[in-house]
């Protein structure tokens, strides 16, 4: 059992109060998603999977949008948003998995299936969300395959979500590309996961849609992180094995103190999103405007449709 302790550093003290005051003073508002370090969470304005952080980015009335998790989801902030200023906190929290998916890959899978539409997983890049229907998240990807015209659906960069999707849907899926995955969702295999359940043989097993199938398929749950914070709190089950990266268990124990969270393998750590590594980088970017987020107008426009009508969809 992983095990918290409130910031109580007289320095990380001093820094959340120098962070708070330079968000009222700059009208900046700080979405943090929940694979973020602690104490990063402690000082978030908005804490969520990305689902909930798009929506966010979409309705805030800041000037400023500053953000605290990897790359793609900064784009996505900038795209909603393009009168405002978005930074990120690390602007080395590159995404691998949306890195997997390139242009020309996804192009040559619309020509080889031009009756096909195309569903992304938002972890994709603004270039390559610009060439797709709807974006999706792993909250709402069955709804918005589902809600879909077409028969075929050409889906990306996940397989393991596309395996999730294809199960609960009568269209065909098309994964591109064919291997692509969350590296950290990924090392979450069986033998780990068998390993947590001998451990821990009364708790239930929640674990993420981008996890491998078989994983999937031994759990009682499977859900988005914002679906895992639902199911902790709704739950009556008193400990659980969560399937997803480090970070979320954080927010999970704060949430629900009566209740015990264990990770299903205590080695999937996003590094990526540990670039986010301190307060201070938090700090940094409000008090110097660093690490701006562009978007090429013309990208923008299109990414911008297909989030929009993921948004309408959810």
């Amino acid at each position: 059992m992983l095990i918290f302790y409130p910031i109580k550093d007289g320095v990380l003290m001093d820094l959340v109060q120098k962070i708070e005051q330079l968000k009222k003073e700059k009208n900046a508002v700080l979405l943090v998603h929940n694979y973020q370090v602690p104490e990063v969470q402690d000082v978030a304005d908005f804490l969520g999977d990305s689902l909930g952080l798009a929506r966010k980015a979409s309705e805030t009335d800041a000037d400023i949008i500053v953000f605290a998790g990897v790359d793609f989801m900064a784009e996505t902030a900038k795209i909603l948003n393009p009168d405002k200023k978005v930074f990120i906190t690390a602007k080395e929290a590159n995404c691998p998995m949306s890195a997997m998916l390139l242009k020309e890959e996804l192009l040559k899978a619309k020509k080889e299936h031009p009756d096909a539409e195309v569903v992304l997983y938002v972890n994709s890049s603004a270039e390559c969300k610009a060439l797709c229907d709807s974006c999706c998240t792993s909250a709402n990807a069955e709804k918005v395959v589902n809600a879909m015209d077409a028969d075929t659906i050409l889906f990306g960069p996940d397989k393991n979500l596309a395996y999730y999707v294809q199960k609960r849907s009568e269209k065909k899926i098309v994964a591109v590309p064919k291997d692509g995955h969350c590296y950290v969702h990924a090392i979450i295999e069986m033998p780990a996961l068998e390993l947590a359940i001998e451990k821990h043989p009364n708790a239930i097993v929640v674990v993420h849609p981008e996890c491998p199938p078989d994983v999937q398929e031994r759990a009682d749950n499977i859900a988005s992180t914002s679906g895992m914070v639902r199911l902790a709190r709704e739950l009556p089950n008193k400990e659980f094995i969560i399937g997803t990266e480090t970070g979320l268990l954080y927010r999970l124990q704060k949430e629900n103190p009566g209740k015990k969270f264990f990770p299903a393998y205590e080695h999937a750590v996003c590094r990526a999103m540990k670039q986010t590594a301190s307060l201070n980088d938090v700090y940094l970017t409000l008090k110097e405007g660093r690490n701006g987020v562009s978007v090429p107008e013309e990208i923008r426009k299109k990414a911008e449709k297909a989030i929009n009508r993921m948004l309408e969809l959810s």
